[in-house]
Formats: C-alpha cells, sequence, structure tokens
C-alpha cells in the first residue's frame, strides 16, 4: 500500500459473532469498486478466526495487530 493511500475503515467493536464477519463480507462483496485495503476494527476475539479466512477466500491478505488490551485491527489488502 501506498503512503499515500488510506485504508478505508470498518469499525465493528462491540457486535458479536457473527456479525463482524458478515459486515466485513458485505464491505468486500458489494462495495463498487472493491476496497483495496479494509482495516476492521474489532474487540470480539473470535472474529479473529473468522474474518481472515473469509478475506482469503475473496483474494486479500491479512495481518492483524493487537491496537490496545483487548481490541484489534484486522488489514485485510490486495
Amino acid at each position: 500500500m501506498s503512503e499515500n493511500q488510506e485504508a478505508e475503515i470498518l469499525d465493528v467493536r462491540g457486535e458479536i459473532c457473527p456479525y463482524p464477519m458478515i459486515r466485513t463480507n458485505k464491505e468486500l462483496d458489494e462495495r463498487d469498486p472493491a476496497p483495496l485495503t479494509l482495516a476492521v476494527l474489532t474487540d470480539h476475539p473470535p472474529a479473529l478466526s473468522t474474518i481472515p479466512p473469509e478475506a482469503m477466500k475473496r483474494g486479500y491478505g491479512c495481518e492483524i495487530e493487537e491496537i490496545a488490551s483487548g481490541e484489534w485491527r484486522i488489514q485485510l489488502f490486495k
């Protein structure tokens, strides 16, 4: 990702499964054009194991970073 290209952010903190995954999939599937990068913010640990595989099925790479105690950024990128 180039430095001048900012990732779009999807904040799903406070939501529990399956909603973080559903909202992420909707962003990736229904946006036109599909985002090249998407930062998903979550505080629901199960989302760390559900969002990445679904994003990878759609051709995205994934990195997970803990941004605060109990909060993560799932960085999706093409």
